[in-house]
């Protein structure tokens, strides 16, 4: 076998590693009903993931009405946080291909790491849920650094080449949030058709764009 020409593979979570979106949209529309507001139909929810729960939250609020004072947002967003955590992976689940993918990239001595914008605590917590964390390097949240240095800023990947000892890497995600944290990181990023894309996948500057994850390791061997 070639050698492999990334030595880290880093993913997003929603909408790119895990098809999320039925958990979320539940979540969601708890907190909606607490604001009084009628819930989102689960084909809209795609639409509105991405940069977090709060943005996720904000965009719906806006779609059903006008938007609260902030405290009331703040309060909705914890309650929202709190029903997803007790109902994280009900219908969550890897995208089709992604477990015979995430096998070819270990049997290729590839690091692969998770960097979401979601809270780590709950990436962990989902990823255990699914019994994937033992498959991954590391696992770096939107909040794992501090105030503002989640994607679209390059940080969280800068943090995940620190701490993974260097080398080639790449990224693969599902948003502008990830293919513009990645040109800012210097790293390609492949961007997938499947996920929740905030824009026409083809528009978002990606490296290269796959359907499927049984095109994603062909793909990074060509870049």
């Amino acid at each position: 076998m070639d050698a492999f020409p990334f030595r880290i593979v880093g993913f997003d979570l929603d909408g790119t590693l895990l098809d999320t979106h039925g958990d979320l949209g539940a979540a969601l529309n708890h907190a909606l009903g607490l604001a009084g507001r009628p819930p989102v139909a689960v084909a809209q929810v795609t639409e509105l993931i991405g940069g977090g729960a709060r943005q996720m939250l904000d965009r719906a609020l806006a779609l059903t009405g006008t938007v609260p004072p902030d405290d009331e947002v703040k309060a909705l967003h914890r309650e929202l946080i709190a029903f997803y955590r007790e109902n994280i992976a009900v219908h969550t689940r890897l995208y089709p291909g992604g477990e015979a993918m995430l096998d070819g990239l270990a049997a290729r001595g590839v690091q692969i790491a998770v960097v979401t914008n979601k809270l780590e605590s709950l990436a962990v917590r989902l990823l255990d849920a699914l019994g994937l964390s033992s498959r991954l390097a590391t696992i770096i949240g939107g909040d794992t650094l501090g105030p503002g240095r989640a994607k679209p800023a390059p940080d969280l990947l800068h943090e995940m080449i620190r701490r993974l000892g260097g080398g080639a890497a790449a990224f693969v995600g599902d948003t502008t949030y990830d293919t513009r944290a990645a040109a800012a990181a210097g790293l390609p990023c492949v961007a997938v058709r499947f996920g929740f894309n905030d824009v026409p996948v083809e528009t978002m500057g990606a490296t290269a764009v796959i359907d499927h994850y049984d095109a994603l390791i062909p793909t990074l061997e060509r870049l």
